[in-house]
């Protein structure tokens, strides 16, 4: 299955460009053209970076969740079903094939930063664990977009579905810290498991903005989110599919 969503990036290889080039594009806006960070202790680009890989850990849902639900709606489905297959083969498939492009959307947003002049501190073993979280943070995400997809249907309703998983990245401490925001937007900030992953990320490349103990919340968050929605998309999968 993934093999099988491997061929069609070959077919279809503008969209996954287009996936990398867009978290680019934020990184020099929000560093170069909107800049500010208020609240920001240090360099506003050492502060932004981890945001932004955590961010675009939370968007780019929409690729995978209309592959879903093209797929429960052309037939294919069914001629999985005649294979030794179980139905959350197809999806965890999937799933594998996202991740791979999540894990070349971040090599490729780190050489843009460091071509930027972002620098990460700290040892070799810390920046692999940062990028672990921020796979782990994806996989979470993943699938939440893959039940909402379900419920969703119908590919030309998609669009309208994923706007669920905009507040996620937007309500969170990607940009701007959350002692700069109104009390009651930076308790909702601080909550979100967004956040937590990209504070325990910048204290683990010794970026400003980074707090000890937050590796745990960004380890915890997602696989709660993942006991819930992983059972939820396959239970849902198996039977959309009869």
């Amino acid at each position: 299955m993934t093999r099988r969503e491997l061929a069609h990036w070959a077919r279809q290889p503008v969209q996954m460009v287009v996936g990398l080039v867009f978290p680019v594009m934020l990184l020099v806006m929000f560093g170069y053209l909107v800049g500010g960070g208020r609240g920001v202790e240090g360099d506003y680009i050492d502060f932004l970076v981890p945001g932004m890989l955590a961010l675009t850990m939370a968007f780019g849902l929409e690729a995978t969740m209309i592959a879903v639900t093209q797929d429960l709606n052309k037939g294919v489905i069914d001629r999985f079903r005649s294979m030794p297959m179980t139905n959350g083969a197809v999806l965890v498939g999937r799933s594998a094939a996202d991740m791979l492009q999540s894990a070349v959307g971040l090599a490729v947003l780190i050489g843009v930063a460091y071509a930027l002049g972002w620098r990460a501190h700290g040892t070799f073993g810390s920046f692999l664990g940062a990028v672990g979280l921020l796979l782990l943070f994806r996989f979470a995400m993943l699938w939440i977009g893959i039940q909402l997809a379900m419920v969703a249907g119908k590919p030309e309703l998609v669009q309208a579905v994923q706007i669920l998983v905009w507040p996620v990245g937007f309500l969170s401490n990607a940009f701007a810290v959350p002692k700069s925001m109104p009390d009651w937007l930076g308790t909702v900030v601080e909550w979100n498991p967004m956040s937590h992953t990209a504070t325990a990320v910048r204290d683990l490349l010794g970026s400003p903005g980074g707090e000890p103990g937050h590796v745990w919340a960004a380890i915890i968050w997602p696989l709660a989110l993942l006991a819930v929605f992983f059972p939820l998309a396959v239970r849902r999968f198996g039977a959309l599919s009869k």
